[in-house]
C-alpha cells in the first residue's frame, strides 16, 4: 500500500509542471482575448467619434447657425484659420484611429507574451496621446477664436458709440482673458470627464491585462 502511495505521489510531482504550463497558457489565451476585445472597441469607439462630429457638420451646415458662424469667422478674419485648424485636427485624428487599427490587427495575432505586452502599453499610451491632443486643440481654438471674437465685438461696440479710434485697456483685456480662461478650463474639464469615463474604464482593464500578463512573464 505504501509503495503505490509512493508511486502515486511521484506521478504527481511529474505532472505538477504540466499543469501549470496548461494553465498558463489558458490564462495568456484568456487575457488575449480579453486585451483584443478591449483594443478593439477602442478602434470602433474612435471611429465612432470621428463620425459623429463629421454628422453634426453636416447637419449644421444646413442650418442659419452654420452661415452666421461663417460670415463672423469672415469678418474677424479667422475664416482661413479655422478652415486650416479643421482640416489639421481631422487628418491628425484620422492618424491616430488608424494608429488604433494597426494595434488592434497586431495584438490579434501576437502569439507572445512579451509582444503582447509592448502591444498593451503602447496602445495605452497611443489613447493618452490622443485625448491629450483633442483637449489641447479644443483649448486653443476655444481661446483663439473667443479672443479674437471679444476684439472685434469690443471695438464695433465703441464705433457704434461714437468713439473712433478705440483702444482696449489693459484691465478689460486681463478681465476678458480671465473670463475665457475659466470658461475654456470648464469645458475642456467637462470633455476630460467625458474621455475619462469613455476611455479610462477601458484602459483600466486593459492594464489590469498587463498585470496579469506580467505574473505569467515571470
Amino acid at each position: 500500500m505504501m509503495e503505490e502511495l509512493d508511486l502515486l505521489k511521484k506521478d504527481w510531482k511529474k505532472n505538477e509542471n504540466s499543469f501549470e504550463q496548461v494553465s498558463e497558457v489558458d490564462i495568456y489565451k484568456m487575457l488575449h482575448k480579453k486585451s483584443s476585445s478591449i483594443v478593439k472597441w477602442i478602434f470602433y469607439i474612435s471611429l465612432i467619434e470621428l463620425l459623429l462630429g463629421i454628422v453634426i457638420n453636416i447637419v449644421l451646415s444646413f442650418t442659419k447657425y452654420d452661415t452666421q458662424s461663417i460670415d463672423l469667422y469672415k469678418k474677424w478674419g479667422v475664416y482661413e484659420f479655422y478652415i486650416v485648424i479643421t482640416v489639421f485636427l481631422y487628418a491628425v485624428v484620422l492618424y491616430f484611429i488608424y494608429k488604433f487599427y494597426l494595434n488592434y490587427k497586431k495584438i490579434c495575432v501576437i502569439d507572445n507574451t512579451k509582444h503582447l505586452l509592448t502591444t498593451i502599453l503602447n496602445t495605452r499610451k497611443v489613447v493618452k496621446h490622443y485625448v491629450i491632443f483633442n483637449l489641447t486643440s479644443f483649448a486653443v481654438i476655444f481661446v483663439t477664436i473667443f479672443s479674437v471674437g471679444f476684439y472685434h465685438i469690443y471695438i464695433d461696440t465703441m464705433l457704434k458709440k461714437g468713439i473712433e479710434h478705440p483702444e482696449i485697456s489693459f484691465k478689460v483685456i486681463a478681465i476678458s482673458l480671465l473670463i475665457i480662461i475659466i470658461i475654456t478650463s470648464v469645458f475642456t474639464f467637462l470633455f476630460w470627464l467625458f474621455y475619462k469615463v469613455l476611455y479610462g474604464i477601458l484602459l483600466k482593464r486593459l492594464y489590469r491585462n498587463y498585470n496579469e500578463l506580467k505574473k505569467i512573464d515571470l
